[in-house]
């Protein structure tokens, strides 16, 4: 059969529509949905008290989004009363919890994958004891329904039960993520679907157009419970992810516009589509053009429709709403570190790659490693905090692609015109020595600085230098053997810029070399830098850090707000630096580095291999 589906656009509609442009109140690092005490919720059904949901077929027309209504009743209402949204339908039954609960098994076996309170938009509910809400639901592959519960949610009790909710195409290919391939000249494109290598052939159609269209074939990857390290992603936050399938595109012409379009070919010989996306070509490596990216880390999810979060939306849709309406101004995006913020609750994952679907389906959309997708005790992780909720990476290394080996490893390089990154991997062992090291080295030794002038280091924890109010508290300004591991390197082979996220605000340091400026702040520099301009670059989405009180003499500008980066490279000798902010995406920093093939091979001090005088 085939499926004709309006792409992310109710989403797209409602995102533009809906999303705060004003400064927020966050969340913070926490995941809302851990805050329910799901192990102590009781079912107490009440015999007139209801729960009804319209409507109950969603996507006819091939919409991966649409509108929930839903109306209830309570006969001993309360402001402590609250909705919550289970998918699947099943998983409010106890009967069907599977290992590793044990002997115990609770009631309802599962969080739900969205709440709000009862109140929130019928003030009078207590006294009434009707209310309506309005519920913005995703394509997840399963069905939904929805459950009226009293005792807030550190007491919960199961009082209502709405009928069930679908979408009419739940197996459909969607939320395309675009991502750089192993070399310049390859695209690779991952997406999800509910269908698996016994029901179909997954593949992708693209081509320049006009022209012969292309077939692609797509590797398909899954995981269970047991590939998981632990609680809540293992128990309470497990829900099944679907198919993620990857398809490469090969042997692109520089700076060209491709369209293409996801596909399964089921075993009865029909045809399931998605609509048509497109994107551009990388430029070859050095080529002379004008080239954009934008880099921010710590953006995370939020719900449009108010759900999971109180008060204003947090700045998440803020930068996520900058983006899409600034989609033909920019070539790439690298968010560095802390993807989604899931935190073991997997039905988060198809909710941000929803989110940022208008962007990552045109755009390549580059990540990095962040404490929040892969630490776990004993899970090889460089440290053994718990901050990934049990994912211990699986589910970043799944649902988005990198150009590495191995996916563990989540270092990586890549190119984009005059630009060269390497991309660290901060939650495994950089020191020398270790694999990760001699990796940096290489990838900064290897770029040819006259075909590509502009040389970016990126990780998640700061490994330069941040005056954020967590690290000072520690009595430091980076991550623990950070800067004296790495320095050398960045000097030596004259790094730009190294950028980070982690700490949740921005900050922009001189060009800095061993703590001190080897060239004051400023907003142009000419010539040789003699040392790198560092940037705090955390303000994606989730709530802000605060900075010491310590006024540090190598930083520049300080800015607690959400914001992003877009450097703009006009040729081989100018590059524009510019921080965003995402209430109104206004420039509230900015820098230009003008210099010449010869300034920036110049030796600087720790630069250079001595020299003789011999003839």
């Amino acid at each position: 059969m085939g499926i004709v589906r309006i792409s992310g656009l109710l989403f797209l509609v409602t995102l533009l529509g809906l999303a705060s442009c004003g400064i927020a109140k966050s969340s913070g690092d926490s995941q809302p949905l851990a805050k329910i005490a799901i192990h102590r919720a009781r079912i107490a059904l009440e015999k007139y008290s209801y729960v009804k949901a319209t409507p109950t077929l969603l996507g006819l027309g091939g919409e991966t989004s649409q509108w929930v209504t839903i109306t209830f009743s309570s006969q001993n209402a309360s402001n402590n009363d609250w909705i919550a949204v289970f998918s699947p339908s099943r998983a409010v039954n106890g009967s069907t919890c599977p290992p590793p609960y044990g002997k115990l098994v609770p009631l309802l076996c599962s969080a739900p994958i969205k709440y709000q309170y009862a109140n929130y938009s019928t003030p009078n509910y207590s006294k009434t004891g009707k209310g309506t809400l309005s519920f913005l639901m995703i394509n997840q592959r399963a069905d939904f329904v929805f459950t009226l519960f009293s005792g807030g949610i550190f007491k919960p009790k199961l009082i209502a039960v709405s009928n069930t909710v679908a979408f009419a195409y739940p197996n459909a290919p969607l939320y395309p993520r675009l991502a750089q391939g192993t070399t310049w000249n390859e695209m690779t494109v991952t997406w999800t679907s509910g269908y698996g290598l016994n029901e179909s052939v997954p593949f992708v159609e693209w081509g320049q157009q006009g022209q012969t269209q292309i077939l692609s074939p797509a590797v398909t990857l899954t995981f269970t419970r047991e590939s998981l390290c632990g609680p809540p992603a293992t128990t309470v936050g497990w829900r099944d992810p679907g198919f993620i399938h990857t398809s490469f595109l090969k042997d692109l012409w520089p700076n060209a516009m491709y369209t293409y379009k996801l596909g399964h070919k089921l075993f009865n010989g029909s045809y399931v589509w998605s609509p048509i996306y497109s994107f551009k070509s990388s430029p070859f490596p050095g080529q002379d053009s004008l080239q954009r990216v934008i880099i921010f880390g710590d953006m995370g999810k939020a719900e449009i429709d108010g759900s999971n979060e109180y008060g204003p939306q947090p700045g998440a849709l803020n930068t996520t709403k900058q983006l899409i309406n600034d989609l033909n101004n920019y070539d790439i995006v690298f968010h560095n570190g802390d993807i989604t913020y899931a935190n073991g609750y997997l039905s988060q994952w198809d909710q941000f790659t929803a989110q940022i679907e208008p962007i990552a389906s045109t755009k390549p959309y580059m990540i990095s490693s962040g404490n929040h997708e892969r630490d776990w005790p004993n899970s090889g992780s460089f440290y053994s905090n718990t901050d990934s909720g049990g994912e211990c990476g699986v589910l970043a290394e799944t649902m988005f692609y990198v150009p590495t080996t191995n996916k563990d490893n989540f270092w990586y390089s890549t190119d984009y015109g005059m630009f060269h990154f390497c991309v660290a991997d901060t939650e495994h062992d950089w020191r020398p020595g270790t694999p990760q090291y001699l990796f940096l080295e290489n990838c900064l030794a290897s770029v040819d600085r006259q075909r590509q002038p502009w040389l970016i280091f990126l990780a998640h924890r700061v490994l330069g230098y941040s005056s954020g109010l967590p690290y000072a508290m520690e009595g430091t300004s980076d991550e623990p053997m950070g800067r004296d591991t790495l320095q050398q390197l960045w000097q030596k082979y004259k790094v730009d810029l190294a950028m980070y996220g982690h700490i949740h605000n921005y900050e922009r340091t001189c060009p800095v070399y061993e703590s001190v400026c080897t060239m004051p702040g400023s907003n142009f520099y000419e010539g040789t830098l003699n040392g790198t301009i560092h940037v705090v670059a955390g303000g994606g989405g989730q709530g802000l850090d605060q900075f010491s009180p310590v006024n540090t003499s190598w930083s520049v500008y300080k800015d607690m707000d959400w914001g992003f980066v877009k450097l703009t490279a006009f040729n081989h000798t100018t590059l524009l630096f510019e921080y965003k902010k995402s209430r109104d995406g206004l420039v509230y920093d900015t820098f230009t580095i003008h210099r010449n093939y010869s300034a920036t091979i110049a030796c600087t001090f720790d630069s250079c291999p001595p020299t003789t005088m011999a003839a």
